[in-house]
């Protein structure tokens, strides 16, 4: 019986079967249904995988009397029971229990996209974001904003989007009581105030407290400027920089002086000039 689900396991893997492990911690299967994206890539794979459907458990823990079905689940059963976060990222210290979290982990520092979707070629950090992304290009965005009318494809985006027209900011800082509609904008803001800079440009060393803004940084040694005016096709590394630019074209003064009531295009321009009511000369 089992060099039967050995080799019908196998073959299936051979013709990329899209069958889906759905797998415990501790390596207890839990749902093996087609159809996925997932593929059985090896022999040793496949082995482990059959051995999940005997219901053979070898390896058991003396403590909690718990068994598995591998010696490597055995090795870091002690660790799940004790809930210890044993495991520590090098770059920004955060604690795992898990090697396979921290791998993850490590990826918000490097930027690596491993997980790329057939469809569009978009990459993704984590495999269940791709999860995610593939219900795009196959499902209908059900959950639609009755204010603008956009459309989400789970109902949680809803529900983030909506604050937008709402202004409701659920996330406070408690050092400084700034509001955030985001969870995640409020983790990048907290940062200011620790002084954490765990994304590291890997050419000049700089540190950044978000991943946002490395990636505008390393455009400064790639030297892409993917923002295009459409006027004059002038490219621009930053969209706020593209903003600007187009103040020339529209004619546009947003910046007014408080003391002549002058009006100027961009900020820069209106602080050089506040200067000539201050008499200030930083250059001189």
């Amino acid at each position: 019986m089992f060099l039967f689900l050995f080799f019908f396991c196998l073959g299936e893997a051979l013709y990329h079967w899209s069958g889906k492990r759905s797998c415990d911690r501790m390596g207890h299967v839990t749902k093996c249904d087609p159809p996925s994206q997932n593929k059985l890539l090896n022999l040793s794979v496949v082995s482990h995988h059959v051995e999940s459907h005997s219901g053979k458990r070898p390896f058991m823990h003396e403590a909690c009397q718990d068994s598995v079905i591998q010696s490597g689940n055995f090795e870091i059963h002690p660790v799940s029971l004790s809930g210890e976060k044993t495991i520590k990222c090098e770059v920004c210290q955060a604690n795992f229990r898990w090697s396979g979290d921290l791998k993850s982990h490590i990826r918000i520092h490097s930027g690596e996209n491993l997980f790329k979707c057939g469809v569009c070629q978009a990459t993704f950090r984590l495999a269940k974001n791709l999860t995610s992304h593939l219900r795009t290009h196959h499902r209908i965005l059900q959950f639609k904003c009755e204010v603008c009318q956009a459309s989400f494809l789970q109902s949680e985006y809803l529900k983030r989007h909506q604050r937008i027209h709402t202004g409701e900011k659920p996330f406070k800082c408690e050092v400084c009581q700034a509001s955030f509609s985001l969870s995640g904008t409020l983790k990048s803001h907290l940062r200011i105030h620790s002084g954490e800079k765990p994304f590291k440009c890997e050419i000049c060393q700089a540190r950044f407290t978000c991943s946002g803004t490395l990636k505008s940084h390393l455009r400064i040694h790639s030297g892409e400027k993917p923002f295009k005016c459409e006027v004059c096709q002038a490219g621009f590394s930053l969209p706020g920089n593209l903003k600007s630019h187009l103040r020339i074209h529209s004619g546009e003064k947003t910046f007014k002086c408080g003391v002549c009531q002058a009006r100027f295009t961009c900020s820069g321009t209106l602080k050089s000039h506040l200067r000539t009511h201050s008499g200030e000369e930083p250059f001189k």
